[in-house]
């Protein structure tokens, strides 16, 4: 059977999107592989949230096409946002591409691979709202981490956003599917579960008028084998005490959250059609910090918003100073064709906006440094991922660490110990936002 190249870009929920469709491939008997080289052909999975995220995705359309001109691989197939979002686009400027495949038809992959190796060139572009939510999947991150995907689509509808474009309205999965996956993931090995949704907060609204996360993720504290449960993607607006109480009281719950705010001044989170206020955000954050002692927070900022000013930006940053949020991931406002956002008046110049980027970077590699300098002398408990010959000591993560996107523990310990374990770590020491230490 012919040999297919897999990569899939973005975040994790496109990530899983992904695994189901290595499923249905594997099962139509397709030999999967992650070279792009001396293929038959390779499935780009793109994301097409940004402009960076779409730039990423046409590098990787231009390394497959030049791979195609020189005859390592025969054909190309590009699926997900990306495709949704610009199909008539990528026919156009890459006729080289044998299939394009949309947010709602990734399991018509095999179908669509079957007919591009009879020559046929290839469009499949179902309903968004219609993709199933449930199939089977091949894992791709190691066995001991997983993400479990608990919805699909959002209904916020924010300014900047195409998403609902994308993927549709909010559709949360059946509760006992989920927690079927994860414990079958359990069974083989998962000892992390990252739960994710666009808006996991909202997760069964769609379904009985009110959120079910607190009862999903008790449930899944239940189960024996998995060690922590980790949180993304908590809008601000859908944490009520119910929830926090939750979080708070179950020990597998990792003192962790991703709250994306996106920004504190009142103006600018209301053009943004946020429902959230300063005032709002700045209550939440310090009951989390009463009720969960510990708590690490998350966050995702957009600087450089149509009509942001000096006085609003400097407001962010010192929001950032005095709230010390220890993960942040800052992004220069994307100006996305058919949002609202991309109509108002006051666009900020490229090179501002990427000044105010680098500005926060640089005060959020402040406010990390000096939480890591807190850590030195305290005890954390760490997943093990592997052993780094280079340094010759493993490294691992702790609770304040989600995977690809955070740092690492690196330590030294004895011989033997196996990835997906966990182990005591005094911390002594920091290198460039990692930190150092030595088993217990």
């Amino acid at each position: 059977m012919a040999k297919i190249g897999v990569v899939s870009l973005g975040c994790s929920k496109n990530q899983v999107d992904c695994e189901h469709m290595l499923s249905v491939l594997d099962e139509r008997g397709y030999e999967l592989t992650v070279e792009l080289n001396e293929v038959d052909a390779v499935l780009i999975n793109t994301c097409g949230f940004i402009g960076d995220a779409r730039d990423e995705a046409y590098e990787y359309i231009k390394e497959a096409i030049t791979l195609k001109e020189e005859g390592s691989i025969k054909k190309i197939v590009v699926s997900g946002c990306l495709s949704e979002l610009l199909k008539d686009k990528l026919h156009n400027e890459f006729p080289e591409i044998d299939a394009l495949v949309g947010c709602g038809s990734f399991l018509e992959i095999a179908d669509v691979f079957d007919r591009v190796f009879e020559g046929e060139y290839t469009e499949a572009f179902g309903k968004v709202s219609d993709a199933p939510l449930e199939c089977g999947r091949i894992i791709t991150t190691p066995p001991y981490t997983a993400f479990i995907k608990i919805a699909e689509g959002c209904s916020n509808c924010c300014s900047y956003c195409v998403i609902p474009r994308l993927r549709g309205k909010l559709r949360s999965r059946d509760m006992e599917e989920i927690v079927a996956e994860a414990e079958a993931l359990a069974e083989t090995g998962a000892r992390e579960l990252i739960v994710v949704a666009q808006d996991t907060g909202s997760y069964g609204v769609d379904l009985c008028g009110k959120s079910q996360l607190s009862e999903l993720l008790s449930r899944l504290c239940a189960i024996e084998k998995v060690d922590w449960v980790r949180v993304h993607y908590l809008y601000a607006d859908k944490i009520d005490d119910e929830l926090i109480d939750v979080i708070a009281k179950e020990d597998k719950i990792v003192k962790y959250l991703d709250i994306p705010i996106q920004h504190i001044n009142n103006r600018i989170l209301s053009a943004m059609n946020r429902r959230d206020t300063s005032e709002s955000i700045r209550t939440l954050f310090g009951k989390l910090r009463e009720r969960i002692p510990g708590l690490v927070l998350r966050t995702s900022l957009i600087v450089g918003f149509p009509g942001e000013t000096a006085e609003e930006f400097e407001e962010l940053c010192d929001f950032l100073k005095e709230y010390k949020i220890e993960r942040a991931g800052t992004f220069a406002y994307s100006r996305e064709e058919g949002t609202r956002a991309a109509e108002l008046p006051d666009q900020v110049d490229e090179d501002e906006k990427l000044r105010r980027c680098e500005l926060v970077g640089a005060l959020q590699a402040r406010i990390m440094d000096e939480y890591n300098e807190k850590m030195m002398g305290k005890t954390l408990r760490v997943l093990v991922e592997g052993f780094d010959r280079y340094s010759e000591c493993y490294f691992g993560r702790s609770f304040a660490d989600s995977p690809d996107i955070d740092g690492k523990v690196f330590f030294h310990g004895k011989k033997g110990i196996a990835p997906g374990s966990f182990v005591d770590v005094v911390i002594d020491g920091e290198l460039d936002g990692d930190l150092l230490g030595e088993v217990k």
